[in-house]
């Protein structure tokens, strides 16, 4: 798991649990305001990625792919804060990703948001968020390429690799 910059981190994860597991210790590092981009392959571990976040989240459903209804809202008990799992897949043009109104909901101070096929419309996040890139190795195994944006997303980068790699 090499270390390529103080703001990027990659790692190899050889299964789909192990990202689910990857995903939930960041999803316990998340706070409102912070949004996650997920781009990769189909079946590169988007979904699966997410999942883990909602679970160490604290979302009280489990996140499913919300492909077909390109959004869904999931709460926690322990407060008012939301969590958006927003997926891009079936919109063609940017101009129908700009139009969802994504922009009162991304990087507002009570709302998570993990936006799977993120490179669909990149100019819509702001200048603050963590850039997942997930990359088919083989069969079982990816690579998950993790770049901050903005000083609090170094933050959130730099508390994650402390929690999966102990500095």
């Amino acid at each position: 798991m090499p270390i390529l910059s103080q703001d990027t981190l990659e790692f190899i994860s050889r299964n789909a649990d192990q990202t689910r597991r990857l995903g939930a210790r960041l999803g316990t590092l998340l706070v409102g305001g912070d949004v996650i981009a997920l781009e990769g392959d189909l079946g590169s571990g988007k979904t699966v990625l997410a999942q883990g976040i909602g679970r160490g989240w604290g979302a009280n459903t489990p996140l499913i792919s919300p492909t077909f209804v390109l959004m869904r809202r999931h709460l926690r008990l322990q407060n008012n804060h939301r969590l958006y799992h927003i997926d891009f897949y079936r919109l063609e043009a940017t101009t129908e990703i700009e139009n969802l109104g994504l922009e009162e909901l991304l990087g507002e101070p009570d709302i998570v948001c993990v936006v799977e096929w993120a490179d669909r419309a990149p100019h819509i996040f702001p200048e603050e968020h963590l850039w997942v890139t997930l990359r088919w190795l083989d069969e079982f195994r990816r690579t998950l390429t993790f770049r901050a944006q903005g000083k609090r997303h170094n933050t959130l980068l730099e508390q994650f690799r402390k929690e999966i790699i102990g500095r």
